[in-house]
């Protein structure tokens, strides 16, 4: 059985993204606010997450990071990240929606902090790094960040992005 935790669940516990299954069966709900009644009530600006290493096989995560962390903060970017690459078993995926850049709702909704565009999924799978750094302006991260994932589905639309991350273990990261 699939092992799932559904991130800032609020009061909805339907499936977004899924691989055919849209039904959560073994899930764990986490939430800050305990009026939704989540499982444990926790701030995900708290790191690391209250879990063990690869305990899910999935992480949902619909309309919440984007009210974590502050935009600019790289450091709790790939901390974060990290973290979830953490929690993972070995090809285990991440299921997510933020706001697209072109949402009224991405500076509209005064809790959003921090935006997360397409672009940004590059810096979380290390072969991007070997391939982009030195040749194009892309920073490198590896000195703070070396969980790896490689990103199996991407769609935008005018008002959201959605993506899945698969974690990939050991990880790739060459430094």
């Amino acid at each position: 059985m699939t092992k799932e935790l559904l991130i800032g669940c609020g009061s909805r516990r339907v499936k977004l993204i899924h691989n055919g299954d849209m039904e959560f069966h073994d899930v764990t709900t986490l939430d800050i606010n305990p009026d939704h009644k989540p499982d444990l009530v926790y701030d995900l600006c708290e790191l690391p997450l209250p879990f063990d290493d690869e305990t899910f096989d999935e992480i949902h995560a619909y309309e919440v990071l984007e009210h974590t962390g502050v935009q600019g903060d790289y450091k709790f970017f790939f901390a974060q990240f990290s973290d979830f690459w953490r929690l993972l078993k070995p090809d285990g995926k991440m299921f997510v929606t933020v706001p697209s850049i072109n949402s009224p709702w991405l500076w509209g909704d005064p809790s959003h902090t921090r935006a997360m565009p397409k672009e940004s999924l590059l810096f979380l799978s290390q072969p991007n790094y070997d391939a982009e750094v030195g040749k194009t302006p892309m920073s490198d991260f590896r000195n703070i960040y070396k969980a790896d994932f490689d990103v199996i589905h991407l769609s935008e639309n005018e008002t959201t992005v959605g993506f899945v991350l698969q974690a990939i273990k050991p990880s790739r990261c060459s430094i």
